[in-house]
Order: structure tokens, then sequence, then C-alpha cells
């Protein structure tokens, strides 16, 4: 038995790999895959594939790849969902803001330096065509973080994924303005180097397992109320996420990677393009 690390986010969209390790389907292969939640989000998966702490990253495609060309020893193996992250914007409840011109050169919250949360906070203002040179940020680390920051008012606005920060705008603790979604692909797995060198056939037998568990995921009986149960949300909210979500089964091509560094580039997210074998490893 080999024993491999992976974290990602405590969101619906890792569902199929806590079904997974539950159902013994690693195991199977003698692979003890041990899953660690990571509610920081993309900054701190970075961080931990940096050092070590982590072997494999299910994480998001912009911050995975913006620390790749930084130095990060990882790989992109595989598109992990195909269908953009719908981010919310969100105010406190009782803040002054009520429309997003409004949150033009105040301070955002953001999970950590290189998270989504800040990545998309540049798409966000580009997309308003506002100066994204000025925008200020608030590190929060979590959302609690970022609950405590906006109703304290050290942080106007926050962005994090649209269902899983609902239950907080349905218990009136947040306003969500408006919703900006992803130009790209959402969510890719991602291996350090290490790992791919000493254990390729293992992290191929990983990627075949979970993209089996993907294929039929949305068809599995009941699979909105273990959803809704899980994440504690509402069942109509998880049924609308279903239908707006695309688990993938491809890998992700030179044409993929190229226009997706041109859309980087365009937004100021990187300055310069990667090759690509500097960015995917091909399993």
């Amino acid at each position: 038995m080999t024993t491999l690390k992976i974290a990602g986010v405590p969101e619906h969209f890792n569902l199929p790999w806590q079904l997974a390790i539950e159902n013994g389907d690693f195991e199977k292969h003698k692979i003890d895959l041990q899953w660690t939640d990571v509610p920081e989000g993309t900054g701190k998966l970075n961080q931990m594939l940096r050092n070590g702490e982590t072997d494999i990253a299910v994480i998001l495609t912009e911050g995975i790849l913006k620390d790749i060309l930084a130095g990060n020893p990882s790989k992109i193996v595989q598109i992990y969902v195909q269908s953009p992250l719908i981010w919310g914007i969100h105010v406190a409840a009782n803040s002054k803001h009520n429309t997003l011109a409004d949150l033009e050169n105040t301070k955002v919250a953001i999970s950590r330096l290189g998270s989504g949360s800040q990545l998309m906070a540049y798409v966000n203002a580009n997309n308003q065509k506002w100066n994204t040179n000025t925008l200020e940020f608030e590190i929060v680390n979590t959302i609690d973080g970022a609950v405590e920051a906006l109703s304290k008012g050290t942080a106007d606005y926050f962005m994090w994924e649209h269902f899983m920060t609902k239950p907080l705008v349905d218990q009136g603790i947040f306003r969500r303005l408006a919703d900006c979604p992803t130009p790209w692909f959402s969510f890719v797995i991602a291996v350090r180097d290490e790992i791919l060198k000493e254990h390729p056939e293992l992290i191929s037998k990983i990627v075949k397992i979970i993209k089996a568990r993907t294929l039929d995921f949305k068809t599995q009986p009941n699979i909105d109320q273990i959803l809704a149960d899980r994440y504690k949300q509402n069942l109509t909210d998880v049924q609308e996420w279903l239908s707006l979500t695309e688990w993938s089964q491809n890998k992700l091509t030179d044409q993929m990677l190229n226009k997706l560094q041109t859309q980087l580039i365009d937004l100021n997210i990187i300055d310069k393009k990667g090759t690509f074998t500097e960015i995917v490893k091909s399993i």
C-alpha cells in the first residue's frame, strides 16, 4: 500500500473524491489516498504543494498556473471541473454599497495572496473597467474571517463561490450584488514533480478512478440530497448547482493552455507565458 496525500477545498465539487475514498476505490489498487480539507483555498494549497504537505491538489486553474510560473514544482495532470466557477460578489447585509459601481476603490477581502478570491477580484475589476493597479486587499484566510471583516468594516466586499456562500445570504449576513463567472474551466488536478517522477503509474490510476467517479456522478440516486445534507445547502440550490456544473474527462491541451495564458496575461494575472512542458504533465 502506497500512501499519497491529497488536498482540496471542503466544497461540493469534491464530493466525488470523498465518495471514492469512502468506497475504497483507491485501496483496491493499493493506494492509501489521504484527503485534507483546506478551507483557506488556493493560496494555502499552493503553499502545501511547495512545502510537500500534500502530494496532489484539487485546485483553481488560474491560481496553480500562476504559481507554477512562479516556481511551484508541480504540474497540472488533468482538468477536473470543466464548467466555470461562479463567484458571488458579497457585501455585509448592512453595507452602504448597493451596486458593483459602489465598490470601485474600496477594499476587497481575500483568503490569501495568490488565492482565487484575489485573482478574481482582478477579473471583476477588469470587467468593470476599473484601474486594477489600485485594488486594495484585506487577508481574511477563511469565509469566517470574511464575515468578520465585512461585519466590522475592515473590508468592503468578498468574492466566493456563489452556492457555498448562499446560506450566509439567506441568513441575512451577506448581500450578493452580482456574480462573476471564471472565463475558463474552474478546477484542475495538480501533482508535485517529485511524486510524478516516483509514482507515475499511481497518479495515472488515481486520475482514471476519479474520472470514472465523475462520469456518472450527477445520475447517482439521491445525489442532490446527499450534497445538500453534507454541505448544509438547500436542496433546490444544490439542484441548480448540479445543472450548472460539469466535471471533465479531458486533459489540458497545448491549444487550451495557450488560450488560458492569453486570457491571464490580458487580465494582468500573469506577465509571461510558460511552455506546455513547464506547466502540464501528460500521464
